[in-house]
Formats: C-alpha cells, structure tokens, sequence
C-alpha cells in the first residue's frame, strides 16, 4: 500500500489554552488542510514554526512564533531539525508520498528538497494558489 504522509503547516490563528496540536490551530485555512489530509493521507503531520515536527495529538499551548519572521539561516536550520525528526517518527523511504499543505516558507529551505534526496514524491495541491484561493481549494475539497 502507498504510504501517503501529509504534512500541514501551523498558522497564527490559534486556540487560547493549551490542546492537542490538531485542534490548537483554528484558522479556516488550518481546519481545511487538516479536513483535507484526514482523508487523503495515511498519516499526517504537523509543522509548528516554534516546535518543529508535531503529532498531531501532542499537547501544545498557544504560541507566538512565524517562520516568516525568522531569517534565512533560521529557516534553514528549523529544516535540518525537522528533517531529522521526519527519520526519527516517520521514516520516510524512496516513494512515500508526502503531501504538502503548507507555504513556501516551510518547503523552500530545505525541507521539500531533503525529503526528495530521500527518493519521496512530492505533492502540493495548492501550489501557487493565494491564501482566498486555497480557502475556496479547501472548501470545494472538504464538503
């Protein structure tokens, strides 16, 4: 059976107390890409800016922490880190599918091309879509 990993990228929006990761996020945008990898996926992930790598049901407060904010550097080694967290928890191996619903940020500093060197496929269904567009991609996707 092909093993499709999604991971999905954290977002500002969160809740106000501590909760388990799937349910801390709870912009429309984070509640389509979860909606939309619950059932595309075989597994799914979460990628927190602060914590990384993240089951989603591990237990975690409110944060305050973009990857956006975060120099070059910064991103590239939060890349590494997550990169050796995916061989840890997930092992990924040549043709897992792994799935991306998160922004270019997260992907573009090492991330994407280090589980490519992996021999995954990689695909991003929204690829290129701004954010209303792939709140409408989410909602067509989700009924």
């Amino acid at each position: 059976m092909e093993r499709r990993i999604g991971l999905v990228g954290c977002v500002k929006e969160k809740a106000t107390e501590p909760r388990a990761a799937k349910d801390l996020y709870v912009s429309t945008l984070f509640v389509g890409r979860r909606r939309f990898v619950e059932r595309s996926c075989t597994e799914w992930w979460i990628l927190s800016a602060l914590h990384g790598l993240v089951d989603p049901q591990e237990m975690l407060a409110p944060y305050d922490l973009a990857l956006k904010d975060l120099g070059r550097a910064d991103r590239r080694y939060w890349s590494d880190q997550v990169l050796q967290s995916i061989d840890v928890h997930v092992g990924a191996n040549s043709n897992d599918v792994i799935e991306f619903h998160a922004g270019a940020e997260y992907r573009d500093f090492g991330l994407e091309d280090g589980l490519a060197r992996r021999g995954c496929v990689i695909e991003n269904p929204t690829l290129g879509l701004r954010i209303g567009n792939q709140l409408r991609f989410y909602k067509e996707a989700n009924p």
